[in-house]
């Protein structure tokens, strides 16, 4: 995303390190869970590391045997954690005898000790990704141990762990309330000698670890998830309500038929309610006379501009010029030139300028015939829907294309906290990446105007007041299905799909920005149309997007991302003509220092925004269909992917909904969450006793620790807390319906 439109992107192109601890399996006793996990601390300071490759590991082992051919290109040492985080190393001795592999990188885990290596261009991937050291010489010197013991000589007791225990060196973190005086150690509340951790490797349950780590999905089969239109409940009849802007006669929807405009002829609005559109009559612009300074209407002039002869990308310039003129010193059209004299082959220049762009400004000056109701803005503390047609949008975005709407050009203007609409900044600079996303918007723009589109998309914003009190829930956790391969828009189907938001939806998909949420914006191009009148999200809000359509399909990520081929979009449409596609989009928040996000009132505030997309007042849950989503808010955005996974999980479970979580190749992460999951389930630990541990976290690791990173793994604090100290669980008082929402 561009950071001149306050655009903050989840790329970060840093390497990626874990800090958190290896996955176990699941019927592994929990005794042994806690001191595996807990014995990987590091006393370690030094940021760089490279990831080595065991020769006697061959590759048919890999976890993502897929990623393999689209990541292998972008397969590098990773040198820096994107947040800031120092690589960590087993705690014992020689980790040659707990079977850890040394020698080239891998792209995958293959072992319990090797790290997950991808491409730098996945915002996505987990910031905390396990590592491993060529050099393994130090020890776990001066730790308790808690009673953790080989698979050979029975479980045993474990003692509450020292969540103080010295992890890595660094400044004094910025959230630390409390100084420990305690003496720090290096790792965590254990320690195993060789010979159990030769006896631990040896056991039968090696061998069940080893199948696991060539599983591609864990938890629930996601074909035993809700998705639509199979869970959906029947709609009502689509009608104007106060709530609910209609913009096409609902009485003459016919299957395959476009749909027609309401009102029949177009009525203007000019105020601080609805989109100030560009064929308005108080749309005016300057002009000098001989009789002296006049205006004269606006979108004359740009019907005459467009309407002129196009033969080069230069004439496309002039007549966007023509009536933004205040704008011919600061637009640049570099990258628009480049697509026309570089990037396409001269046959389909011929076509861009002989049949595509023609049928485009025709689109364009269609607009007060095709969107004829005044569009209203969706602000701040609104719950309100706009429904329109698929023709209509294809005008709106055609007309953004050509940079025709009008006070949307100034940083500082009345629209300051809306996302840009107009193309302007999509022609600037020569980056590969705009040409890219010139080319995807083009395909969208040329299945649109070969055949009219027949659907309908409906924008809802959703504000919440009332959340449920999570300290007190007494909601069982949900289902799960985790998996390290595929994409929430494509295997994610039927579900509801969340968009990694920026506050200003669309983040920079008209400018710099290329990661989760400006991709999908630019596949679903009929997204980018709730930037015209969506305000920027507050804290309690999301923006709910059914029915639009992929039209193309892409490879790469970021700096990588290449639009491939157009898209022939098969979902089933609903009883309102809309795609059966159903995105959310979610802001998360970002944070400066890695420790802010694990304080009471952050965690509340992700966990009210994840609910809010999620829930769907007085909708029982066996309506509802799964979440589809990721490592929502990490990357940059400077999120703990194993915290996120946690959050998302629980609001899906308050709200009613199960879970489909894609990694995006990260398999050890895969395995990280769904070992948790499957151990909070077995435990019945509910929401409410969750939300506790992770408070009790913040208190006695965050507040305490020394460094910028806590010295203990949230994972492994819960394992140890909820093993330790289990709380008796009313059986009789929890359930796991959604609670409803509270003051």
């Amino acid at each position: 995303m561009d950071p001149e439109s306050h655009v903050s992107t989840d790329l970060n192109l840093e390497g990626t390190k874990n800090h958190l601890l290896k996955p176990f399996p699941a019927d592994g006793n929990a005794s042994t869970k806690i001191c595996n996990h807990n014995k990987k601390t590091t006393d370690k300071s030094d940021g760089n590391f490279n990831i080595t490759h065991d020769p006697k590991i061959g590759s048919t082992d890999m976890d993502c045997d897929h990623m393999e051919t689209d990541l292998a290109d972008h397969s590098v040492n990773e040198m820096n954690s994107p947040n800031g985080q120092k690589p960590l190393k087993p705690c014992m001795s020689d980790c040659r005898s707990c079977g850890v592999p040394t020698g080239e990188s891998l792209n995958l885990s293959l072992n319990e000790s090797c790290c997950v290596n991808l491409t730098q261009d996945m915002e996505m991937l987990s910031p905390d990704s396990q590592t491993c050291r060529d050099s393994t010489e130090g020890t776990c010197g001066g730790v308790k141990t808690h009673g953790a013991a080989s698979p050979t000589s029975g479980p045993k007791t474990p003692e509450k762990p020292d969540a103080r225990a010295k992890g890595q060196g660094g400044k004094q973190c910025d959230v630390a309330a409390v100084e420990s005086s305690a003496p720090q150690t290096n790792c965590l509340a254990t320690s195993i000698t060789n010979q159990q951790e030769n006896t631990w490797m040896t056991s039968p349950k090696s061998d069940l670890i080893d199948g696991r780590r060539n599983r591609l999905w864990l938890g629930t089969p996601v074909d035993e998830l809700r998705r639509m239109p199979k869970c959906r409940h029947p709609l009502p009849h689509l009608k104007v309500s106060p709530s609910h802007c209609v913009m096409v006669r609902t009485d003459l929807l016919r299957e395959g038929e476009v749909p027609v405009p309401y009102p029949s002829k177009y009525r203007d609005a000019w105020d601080d309610v609805f989109v100030k559109m560009p064929c308005s009559d108080k749309n005016l612009f300057p002009v000098e006379t001989e009789d002296g300074n006049t205006v004269q209407s606006r979108w004359d002039l740009i019907c005459a501009a467009l309407e002129s002869e196009c033969k080069s990308s230069l004439d496309i310039r002039d007549g966007i010029l023509r009536y933004s003129a205040a704008h011919a010193k600061r637009w640049d059209f570099t990258a628009l030139n480049v697509l026309c004299t570089d990037a396409l082959e001269l046959s389909e220049v011929q076509q861009l300028f002989e049949v595509l762009l023609p049928s485009m400004v025709q689109l364009a000056l269609s607009a007060p015939r095709l969107c004829t109701q005044p569009i209203p803005l969706l602000k701040q503390r609104m719950n309100h829907s706009i429904t329109m047609s698929q023709e209509q949008i294809a005008s709106l975005l055609a007309n953004a294309f050509f940079c025709t709407f009008p006070r949307r050009n100034y940083r500082k203007a009345e629209y300051a906290n809306y996302p840009e609409i107009n193309f302007y900044r999509l022609f600037e600079g020569s980056s590969p990446q705009k040409i890219e996303k010139l080319k995807t918007l083009l395909c969208y723009f040329r299945t649109v105007t070969e055949s009219k589109p027949t659907g309908l998309v409906t924008f809802t914003r959703q504000s919440l007041t009332n959340f449920p009190k999570w300290e007190s829930s007494r909601t069982l956790l949900s289902r799960l299905h985790i998996t390290c391969e595929g994409t929430i828009e494509d295997q994610g189907y039927g579900m509801l799909q969340v968009d990694f938001a920026n506050r200003l939806v669309g983040g920079g998909v008209t400018g710099q920005g290329l990661v989760q949420e400006e991709i999908r914006f630019l596949i679903n191009a009929e997204l980018i149309a709730s930037r015209l009148f969506t305000e920027a999200l507050d804290h309690n809000e999301c923006l709910i997007i059914t029915g639009t359509e992929q039209y193309s399909k892409y490879s790469g990520y970021a700096e990588s991302y290449k639009w491939k081929k157009s898209h022939k979009d098969d979902r089933p449409r609903d009883e309102w003509k809309r795609r059966c596609t159903e995105i959310v989009a979610l802001d998360a928040l970002k944070y400066r220092h890695f420790l802010e996000q694990f304080q009471p009132d952050k965690i509340t505030r992700e966990l009210n925004k994840a609910y809010c997309g999620f829930f769907r007042p007085g909708m029982s849950s066996q309506y509802l269909s799964a979440v589809a989503t990721g490592n929502w808010g990490c990357g940059a955005f400077g999120g703990d992917t194993r915290l996120k996974a946690l959050l998302q999980i629980m609001a899906a479970s308050e709200s009613g909904r199960d879970v489909a979580y894609f990694t995006f190749g990260d398999a050890e992460l895969m395995r990280d969450v769904s070992d948790l999951h499957t151990f909070l389930t077995d435990r019945a630990v509910t929401v409410g006793k969750l939300f506790r541990e992770l408070k009790q976290f913040f208190n006695v690791v965050c507040k305490n620790c020394s460094g910028p990173r806590p010295d203990v793994s949230l994972y492994g604090f819960l394992y140890e807390r909820l093993t330790m100290d289990p709380e008796p669980t009313d059986t009789e008082n929890t359930d796991m319906t959604p609670g409803p929402p509270t003051n």
